[in-house]
């Protein structure tokens, strides 16, 4: 059994006046993403909405330090990014769909991920989103490390910084034995 993963396709980390953005990469992505997620939800496979969660003013947070405020709970900034919000909207209820608000970078660091996986019988997770070298990085490394197959697909995974992204896609193959599509 498969999973889809979609993580941090938010508006802040992809439009043009994102808090966080990727900006053209991302965008970039957006069709690739947004078929995708449509053939996974009709194969009735698990689609999985891993977002970044912020509190405004949080000063606990490590990454209050590194990035500016993004993604902060409540604003349009946290919403899916083009049509991938449609898409989302227009299957929310699905039993083959879930959300999970994240706060770290990982997907799977603090929620109940592995569970909703390991309950299913998910074996195989296939990861889009952003960003590349952060966010993709440090769920396919957890993913990695709680035994499950990993599948990036390089049409849909972008990240602000260019060399990041080209290493991560090498990382990922060459060090978590995952298929790079």
């Amino acid at each position: 059994m498969k999973a889809l993963i979609n993580i941090d396709y938010t508006n802040d980390f992809i439009a043009d006046a994102g808090k966080l953005t990727c900006g053209k990469p991302g965008k970039e992505i957006e069709e690739y993403i947004v078929t995708l997620t449509k053939r996974f939800i009709e194969d009735k496979d698990f689609v999985v909405f891993a977002i970044d969660v912020h509190d405004e003013n949080d000063p606990f947070h490590p990454e209050s330090k590194l990035f500016p405020p993004h993604n902060i709970r409540g604003t349009e900034g946290r919403l899916l990014f083009g049509n991938l919000q449609n898409v989302y909207n227009t299957n929310i209820g699905q039993e083959n769909l879930l959300w999970i608000d994240k706060t770290r970078y990982s997907a799977f660091a603090g929620t109940d991920l592995e569970i909703k996986l390991r309950e299913r019988g998910i074996t195989e997770l296939h990861l889009v989103g952003v960003c590349t070298d952060i966010c993709i990085l440090h769920t396919a490394v957890d993913a990695y490390n709680k035994g499950f197959k990993i599948v990036i697909h390089k049409n849909g995974v972008a990240s602000f910084n260019e060399a990041g992204h080209e290493w991560a896609l090498s990382h990922f193959e060459n060090t978590l034995g995952a298929s790079v599509l």
